[in-house]
């Protein structure tokens, strides 16, 4: 039987979309596309394509191999290269969160709540979990670790699905329905826990250390809502983070101290480099943030409206999609627009995933674009 705090959590989520699907019809106008007068240059390297992604999808980058996924259930392991199949797999089912790789198994949660693992292409194991799952499984170090809506965190055996441990601590009155905060540092699983960050033990599931992000501010449960949304960043011993429509922080690892934290709003996880963190907030202004600590760099008002996703940083540039299927070329030091490409009309969905000098772009319709600033 579902719990209180998980329909309100879903509940909450439902009016969350409701309100962003009002507010993209009747908002202020997305602002009009630049005239580049002396554009740089960036080139489509490769294209394929996958089902419509109906679910908050996570490409996985893992040695010269991308592994994405369709609302279909269908995944594939993609040369990064040249775009071809290495291996293709239905799980049968649609999915609701995925897909995590490590290059060798890989995994994803279907809408029955059903956590399948696949080891090089091949279903090895089925697991059915007790609760909803939007962020993609992390698969390291031969464990599968799940992150729920609830933000519980489960460890199942990557070879044969044995549950290894969970961990549950007392959350907050809500939670919010959208792919929170998983991912690693060294030997420390690291994990969103309402506006904290949180390192586990992966082999035991004790928590080593707690950080905060952001502080919930608001009269009300709604209000107070400050989740961890991912994607994460980590550039070495740091790792950052975003409070949704609260704060953007970061934190070391190393010792669970948060190294600063700065109000400002936006729905989307972060990117960045070994210098800066990049993020767009509730208007689209993308914005870069020292990542020693938190001084603003700059703020790029060009996108506004625009429904911009997660920034990637890639050499001398930064970026990100948008809500009408252009991909945006920015630099890295001042963020002025140095070159932009159109996919297939439908909205970026997918956070950006870098491997060697190419990014991956995903779209709503189940274009895949390979790119490379030039």
């Amino acid at each position: 039987m579902m719990t209180t705090k998980l329909a309100g959590a879903l509940l909450l989520v439902a009016l969350l979309q409701a309100c962003s699907i009002f507010s993209s019809s009747s908002a202020a106008k997305p602002a009009a596309l630049e005239s580049l007068t002396a554009p740089g240059s960036a080139r489509v390297i490769w294209n394929a394509r996958i089902d419509n992604v109906q679910f908050p999808l996570s490409i996985a980058a893992r040695g010269e191999q991308f592994v994405v996924a369709g609302s279909d259930g269908v995944l594939q392991s993609l040369q990064s290269g040249n775009g071809q199949s290495r291996w293709r797999a239905d799980v049968g089912q649609k999915l609701a969160a995925g897909v995590g790789s490590d290059g060798r198994f890989a995994a994803v949660v279907t809408r029955n709540n059903e956590l399948v693992v696949l080891d090089a292409g091949k279903i090895t194991w089925r697991k059915t979990l007790p609760t909803p799952v939007n962020a993609a499984p992390l698969v390291a170090g031969e464990r599968v670790f799940v992150l729920t809506v609830d933000r519980q965190v489960q460890a199942f055996d990557a070879v044969d699905g044995r549950k290894l441990w969970e961990f549950r601590r007392q959350g907050e009155p809500l939670t919010l329905a959208q792919a929170g905060v998983i991912g690693a540092y060294k030997d420390t699983l690291i994990v969103g826990q309402g506006p904290r960050l949180a390192g586990l033990d992966p082999l035991l599931g004790t928590m080593r250390w707690e950080a905060n992000v952001g502080n919930p501010r608001g009269t009300n449960e709604v209000e107070r809502l400050a989740d961890l949304v991912g994607p994460m960043l980590r550039s070495q011993d740091t790792v950052c983070a975003r409070a949704f429509q609260s704060a953007v922080g970061c934190v070391n690892a190393e010792r669970g101290l948060t190294l600063w934290s700065r109000n400002v709003g936006g729905i989307n996880g972060v990117g960045g480099d070994e210098k800066y963190l990049f993020g767009a907030d509730a208007s689209d202004r993308l914005s870069a943030w020292s990542l020693v600590n938190g001084d603003l760099v700059w703020t790029a008002e060009q996108f506004l409206n625009r429904r911009l996703g997660v920034p990637v940083s890639l050499g001398n540039s930064v970026i990100v999609g948008d809500g009408d299927g252009y991909v945006h070329f920015v630099s890295r030091e001042t963020g002025k627009t140095q070159a932009r490409l159109p996919t297939d009309g439908s909205a970026i969905v997918a956070a950006p995933v870098v491997l060697g000098n190419l990014v991956l772009i995903a779209t709503r319709n189940g274009g895949l674009f390979a790119m490379r600033p030039e």
